[in-house]
């Protein structure tokens, strides 16, 4: 239940008094007030309850995922996911020996699949050739060492690497993507030149620094730009105008 989680993260200390400290922002985040992230992650929770994300069985396909589904929807993501469980490629050792033009075409829902396809063999590629095709070998790593080693993959960007370094490799880092950069820019709680990290940085320095609370808040903020805050937003119906909420000063 809803609630249950909600007192969970209380319990952990979620507590807007205790979380929210003074910290620098760089020009392009100073703001009047500290987004109240708190109260924002209760108004969802309690709007669309746990997301139980990632939407993935292994960790291999939370990799796989966070490739496939840059710019484009998750459902197409899963038509390909599809395609490779079909053709029995779910692993490492088949995604990494499959000729290019195969692997593109099990991947051609996903869009731009010829390009997807090269940046997951340089996936597999830095697996196989520095981790002896382990996953786990990489994933256990440091996760500062590991993100950085996933932004040296050609086509692994910030979210995508933390998208990975959160959801397979279970650490606290705080995905942001274009719904959470919209959330703020909407609310007047970061600038627009504001940077990929500068936006991470808001979370990870207010929050308590736990896996489960960033996994649920990042999917539940994915909810929100899903249902409401979308490009033409939906205000008089989403949760957090109704929650009526008051910026930390």
């Amino acid at each position: 239940m809803p609630a249950t989680l909600i007192k969970q993260f209380m319990c952990r200390g979620f507590r807007p008094a205790l979380i929210f400290k003074a910290c620098y922002e760089p020009p392009a985040m100073r703001k009047s007030s500290q987004p109240p992230l708190a109260a924002v992650f209760r108004a969802l929770l309690a709007r669309f309850g746990p997301q139980h994300w990632w939407p993935g069985r292994t960790r291999l396909e939370v990799c796989i995922g966070a490739i496939l589904t840059q710019n484009t929807a998750w459902t197409n993501v899963e038509y390909a996911i599809r395609n490779l469980r079909r053709a029995r490629a779910l692993n490492l050792a088949a995604l990494h020996a499959a000729p290019l033009p195969q692997l593109a075409a099990w991947l051609r829902p996903a869009g731009y699949h010829n390009l997807k396809a090269r940046r997951l063999r340089a996936f597999t590629t830095l697996v196989a050739d520095r981790y002896g095709g382990k996953l786990e070998k990489l994933l256990a790593r440091p996760a500062a060492e590991l993100r950085a080693t996933l932004l040296g993959v050609n086509g692994i960007g910030p979210e995508t690497a933390d998208c990975m370094v959160l959801y397979a490799a279970r650490r606290p880092v705080f995905v942001v993507d274009a719904y959470t950069r919209r959330l703020l820019q909407r609310h007047g709680w970061c600038g627009p030149q504001a940077t990929y990290d500068e936006l991470a940085a808001l979370f990870t320095a207010a929050l308590p620094r736990d896996e489960k609370l960033f996994n649920e808040f990042h999917a539940l903020l994915v909810a929100l730009g899903k249902n409401y805050c979308r490009t033409r937003p939906d205000c008089a119906k989403c949760p957090l105008t109704k929650a009526n909420l008051r910026p930390e000063t």
